[in-house]
């Protein structure tokens, strides 16, 4: 479900109208986040963590308004719920484009992701069904510590979805830490927003 925003009356709309007419509309941040808490919570309940973080980036992009925003025909669209296209790596080393949908419970979400990593791995190709635009683009690499991140994209193609993207797990003295790139269209999002999220995003991951 999704409802028309109205822009005569949205504060951004000047900005809107501004940014949405650059080639490269997208703009994103690279940042470290602390995942000790959250690794060893993952592991209490026999979690991937994999998993565990994307539920709680999901949880994150739900909460956050701006992050559910999406442009349909030059409007700007809000949507009830935003699910998410992780890349799933399969044996051969080629990946595939997932669907895992959304559930506020961490052990519902879960039992979606297993049945789709699972789907993945026995579809060939790289788009393996139909996508909706109520989503983030997701993915992980946990080879790379890296600490800056782009995204192969084509200018004349209409997306408006975040993109999310985590670097290889890292600990010194104790402490896990994680890269994460952040990448967002600026006619729906500014650095504010970014910032709203990754504070909540750290809060949950120290839940």
């Amino acid at each position: 479900m999704k409802q028309k925003l109205p822009l005569d009356t949205w504060n951004r709309k000047e900005h809107f109208q501004f940014f949405k007419q650059m080639e490269e509309p997208f703009f994103g941040i690279t940042i470290s986040i602390d995942c000790t808490k959250a690794y060893a919570k993952a592991k209490e309940l026999n979690v991937s963590f994999f998993t565990y973080y994307l539920h709680k980036t999901l949880l994150a992009v739900n909460t956050i308004e701006p992050f559910r925003y999406r442009i349909i025909d030059d409007e700007v669209y809000i949507f009830d719920t935003i699910d998410a296209s992780a890349t799933i790596l399969r044996e051969d080393k080629t990946f595939g484009f997932s669907l895992m949908e959304y559930a506020e419970s961490l052990t519902d979400f879960a039992e979606i992701t297993k049945k789709e990593i699972a789907r993945i791995q026995v579809t060939p190709g790289l788009i393996t069904r139909d996508f909706a635009i109520n989503l983030i683009h997701f993915s992980a690499l946990p080879w790379i510590n890296f600490t800056s991140y782009s995204h192969a994209r084509s200018f004349t193609f209409p997306d408006s979805c975040p993109k999310i993207s985590f670097g290889k797990m890292m600990e010194e003295n104790g402490k896990k830490t994680m890269a994460m790139a952040v990448h967002v269209h600026h006619a729906l999002l500014d650095g504010y927003h970014i910032g709203e999220f990754v504070a909540l995003f750290q809060e949950l991951m120290n839940a």
